[in-house]
């Protein structure tokens, strides 16, 4: 929606406050309602991004506020209706690599370790796609 069709006036409008906003205090900021991220700086290419619709807004704000609270996300669906795509796009958005991995019955605990590790070392997000396939 255009913030000036809905009559955004003051800082604390909702319409506002969902935005992704970019601040520079000291470092680059990334705001979006009460949740705030350091950016990341992770380089992604130039590549395009994701058509923003209501549900990918509703995404964003779910998957910001679980990570503000240090928890992670599973977003549910039908397949073929942009779960990952939308996940890759936030991690690009705050500039942090998102790895998808494409999970199998063929996956053992010593494979998901190894994956884990790397996952710390880098400090990127993790995409498990057919996760229930484990």
């Amino acid at each position: 929606a255009n913030l000036i069709e809905v009559g955004v006036k003051n800082l604390n409008d909702f319409e506002w406050i969902q935005q992704l906003r970019y601040y520079w205090e000291e470092e680059l900021l990334i705001r979006v309602v009460n949740s705030e991220f350091k950016y990341g700086y992770e380089y992604l290419g130039n590549s395009g991004r994701l058509v923003i619709t209501p549900l990918t807004d509703r995404c964003y704000l779910t998957l910001c506020g679980a990570l503000h609270l240090k928890f992670g996300g599973a977003p549910a669906g039908p397949a073929g209706t942009g779960k990952t795509e939308t996940t890759k796009d936030l991690a690009k958005a705050l500039a942090y690599q998102c790895v998808v991995f494409n999970c199998s019955d063929q996956l053992d605990f010593m494979a998901m370790g190894k994956f884990f590790k790397g996952l710390a070392s880098a400090g990127a997000w993790a995409c498990f796609d057919e996760f229930n396939r484990i």
